[in-house]
């Protein structure tokens, strides 16, 4: 379902500590913990700053921008600096509540002039205001660093004026702006060490907030103990009977059981939630909460009675920011439904996403307009009154491009691209949708932001507008110019794709693969509704393109049953039918054209589930893939550059766990592994209660070898929190073991040239988990990495790769040569010549 996407990083927690009243408010599209100050002296509690703050509260930025501009100028006229300072802060937060990131960062930088040169002496809160509205800014421009630095001074300031809320806010903002700059396990200590505190603290309503701020930090991090951490908040908002912060709780951690999937227990949460509240607008939240899990669970009979009180409810509300996206949201959710119309009447929706376009005017909210214009065009889609359709998403764009909001001109330009290509006008279309990519593009940082919402719309709302342009790029016989963008377009959504994985814009990777390799012949395998596409680059020639007619459920179907194939116990005949037809699809084309002339290696940047295949065994029905040309695999057409390892002088460490450890089994083959490794060439070895992550932080951090070999249970997901690898001490996560992998002083002359992990899994069910394999690639920073799609018999992972180190140490071999000369020898020479046995084994970057 695709939901608002909203220019902002991290999560934002609104914390407004008025008149000593603690207010909290949870909106997903913020970006950090922003305290409101209390009142400073009897002066600051006039009229004006008052009106702005209960304006801001209620979402009514614009008015709240309004009035805070009148009330700096008033005091700049009274000379009361103080009050000025504080107005131009406020000021600064309304104006990023709007997306006005310039004039939010004049405001900013006005008040801070103020408190530097006219009031140094100035309360220690309103330091701290000031500092954590700038660094808000800061981050949100990608400046981590420095804004970190301001968040811990502003905690100073916060802990030196005794309030406990805003220091707590701060260290939350830290640990989010720690995650930023790559430091995952000092973000994770850090909020760890929070939760140590707040336990410490006796039960209060601070210490309330203070956990459900941690526990949603924690959720957006994929860390499994938000959940425990919010029923902690839960449990002592019971205790000491706080009512309105119970709803807020209960919502939070209805949320974070819809992120964990497990739908009965969230409604649960919806319920209490809805019972217990005493505020309107969280009860429309809890309703609204529910209505989505009911259809994002096809329970309409469940969602259509509710249906038409939400649209009352929301008809009702007087305008602000929070009624008209509760709206749009709602329209929204319905909007991706195909049978909506058994829900509510269509007309209906029409109706209010109309009224809330004049509210939006009203309130001078451009962007709640331009989302309102963007579903309701949608919805005349539907209905298929085009004219209509494309007039609305028009102007949406339109609002979208003067607001320079790129997440709204994804949206609009791609519905506007979509309508011409119904209207079959293709060069429309493809400037349309051209622009809706390069709007994706803009955003990276933002649109895998830890809004849960938006990440799990990446399959919805972000894949779809590049798959959609490359079928209409390869919808006739392609220009060379053609084939180049949809190449490129396969390529942006492999780095969308991990981006979303991370959830953050985290690929800064350098060399075209097609032009390190002469030898090298680069494949890229497009599965389009219709048809598989497969566009070849080999340097210092045309590309070449070939397609097969077949739907993707055929393709998918076929791809499925090739990987049941692979399990020794299937029908091999049937294995190799089905193998012999994927070849026909990827490389005999090419095969019979002379493509691959003078080639030794092929590279495949693969799509979709086609990346669960073991493409070295593809058969011909002689031979095997590997027996014919080296095999790699990349992420995409750029990666780190390669130095070639100095055979004489290769220097390893190697790690592994033999034994039983934290409820997986014994691989007794390791440890023989480990040291005939340790044999072959140069290396430190950790073996079981050696191999902690702390010890191998420290190798990796001291030594200067050129490979790290992990021999340890493993498992990769499509899911973030799911990818790990097992060490004596526990799982360290892809995140803190791309840390520990980075941790030479982040020179590219000292980065490990090969990671290999020999006993990794895939995730069971998970069509997409090679992604973390991927991801793992590449966020690890080493230069390549081998590792199994599969859990192979320890005594096959043994023999391979002491071969492959055999053959590494060979004069004038690429790693690709020397894995493929260890499966071929498995293939020739052992009783592992199954598939099963030496397939799994891939080689994911550079090959050389």
């Amino acid at each position: 379902m695709a939901l608002l996407i909203k220019q902002r990083r991290c999560l934002y927690i609104n914390l407004s500590i008025l008149s000593l009243c603690l207010v909290v408010t949870i909106t997903p599209v913020r970006a950090s913990v922003q305290v409101l100050a209390s009142t400073l002296n009897a002066s600051a509690s006039t009229n004006q700053i008052e009106q702005g703050r209960n304006l801001y509260r209620s979402g009514r930025f614009a008015e709240a921008v309004m009035i805070w501009q009148t009330a700096a100028q008033q005091y700049n006229t009274q000379g009361d600096r103080l009050n000025e300072a504080l107005s131009l802060s406020y000021l600064s937060l309304a104006q990023q509540e709007l997306n006005q990131w310039k004039a939010a960062e004049e405001s900013i930088e006005q008040s801070l002039k103020l408190l530097q040169t006219s009031i140094p002496s100035a309360d220690a809160i309103l330091w701290a205001q000031v500092l954590n509205t700038q660094a808000n800014l800061q981050l949100h421009n990608g400046k981590a660093e420095i804004a970190l630095e301001n968040w811990q001074q502003a905690q100073k300031y916060y802990e030196q004026a005794s309030d406990k809320m805003g220091s707590l806010g701060s260290q939350i903002n830290q640990a989010q702006a720690l995650q930023s700059l790559g430091f995952y396990r000092r973000s994770k200590q850090q909020l760890e060490a929070l939760n140590q505190n707040l336990a410490g603290m006796p039960d209060s309503e601070i210490k309330v907030s203070g956990l459900q701020s941690l526990g949603l930090a924690l959720l957006m991090i994929g860390d499994g103990k938000s959940q425990e951490v919010l029923e902690q908040s839960l449990a002592i908002a019971r205790k000491i009977e706080t009512t309105p912060q119970l709803s807020s709780i209960l919502l939070s951690l209805g949320e974070t059981a819809v992120h964990l999937k497990d739908p009965g227990a969230a409604l649960d949460y919806f319920e209490q939630a809805e019972k217990l509240t005493t505020n309107p607008s969280d009860r429309l939240e809890a309703r609204l909460a529910k209505f989505k899990l009911f259809l994002n669970y096809d329970k309409l009979e469940l969602a259509t009675p509710l249906a038409p009180q939400l649209l009352q409810q929301l008809g009702e509300l007087p305008p602000s920011h929070s009624s008209l996206y509760a709206a749009i949201n709602f329209v929204a959710s319905l909007n991706g439904q195909s049978n909506s119309k058994q829900i509510i009447p269509l007309k209906d929706l029409a109706q209010l996403m109309a009224v809330t376009v004049k509210s939006a005017q009203q309130i001078q909210d451009a962007q709640a307009e331009a989302y309102a214009l963007y579903q309701w065009g949608k919805l005349y889609r539907q209905t298929q009154q085009l004219s209509q359709a494309q007039e609305l998403s028009q102007k949406s764009l339109k609002i979208a491009r003067q607001l320079q909001a790129e997440d709204i001109i994804a949206q609009s330009a791609w519905q506007v691209g979509q309508l011409y290509k119904e209207q079959g006008d293709r060069p429309e279309a493809i400037a349309a949708y051209t622009e809706a990519v390069r709007a994706l593009k803009s955003i990276r940082g933002d649109l895998v932001s830890v809004n849960l919402d938006v990440q799990f719309s990446f399959r919805e709302s972000v894949e779809p507008v590049y798959r959609e342009l490359v079928g209409l790029l390869l919808d006739r016989q392609p220009s060379q110019a053609e084939l180049m963008e949809a190449r490129d377009l396969i390529e942006g959504l492999q780095v969308a794709e991990l981006d979303n994985f991370f959830r953050e814009a985290c690929l800064d990777i350098s060399q075209q693969i097609d032009k390190i390799d002469p030898n090298a012949t680069v494949i890229y395998p497009i599965i389009l509704p219709d048809r598989l596409a497969v566009i070849l680059s080999k340097t210092g020639q045309p590309l070449r393109y070939y397609v097969t007619q077949k739907s993707i459920a055929d393709i998918e179907q076929t791809l499925e049953k090739l990987l049941v194939g692979f399990n020794p116990v299937s029908d091999s005949k049937e294995r190799d039918r089905l193998s012999q037809e994927i070849y026909s699809w990827l490389i005999r084309p090419a095969e019979m054209d002379g493509a691959f002339k003078d080639t030794q290696t092929l590279v495949f940047v693969l799509d979709g589930r086609l990346r669960n295949i073991p493409i070295a065994a593809l058969y011909d029905g002689k031979q095997y893939l590997i027996e014919k040309y080296a095999v790699a695999l990349s992420p995409g057409m750029k990666l780190l550059a390669a130095r070639s390892l100095k055979q004489n002088k290769i220097n390893a460490i190697v790690g592994g766990i033999s034994q039983s450890r934290n409820g997986f089994s014994a691989l007794p083959a390791v440890e023989l592994e480990v040291k005939q490794i340790s044999k072959a060439v140069r290396s430190s070895m950790l073996l079981n209660e050696q191999f902690t992550s702390q010890a191998l932080g420290d190798r990796i951090k001291s030594s200067s070898a050129d490979i790290v070999h992990l021999a340890t249970h493993g498992q990769f997901s499509s899911r973030l929190e799911d990818t790990f690898l097992l060490t004596w001490d526990g799982k360290v996560n892809v995140q803190e073991l791309s840390e520990l992998l980075k941790n030479r002083g982040g020179e590219s002359s000292k980065a490990i040239e090969l990671l290999v992990l020999s006993a990794c899994d895939t995730a069971a069910g998970d069509d997409r988990a090679v992604l973390g394999l991927a991801g793992l690639a590449v966020k690890s920073g080493a230069r390549s990495t081998i590792a199994t799609l599969w859990p192979v018999k320890d005594k096959a992972a043994e023999m391979l790769m002491t071969r492959f180190y055999d053959q590494l140490r060979q004069p004038n071999i690429t790693k690709a040569e020397a894995l493929r000369q260890a499966q071929i020898n498995l293939i020739r020479q052992t009783d592992f010549h199954d598939p099963f046995f030496w397939s799994a084994f891939v080689l994911v970057g550079n090959w050389l």
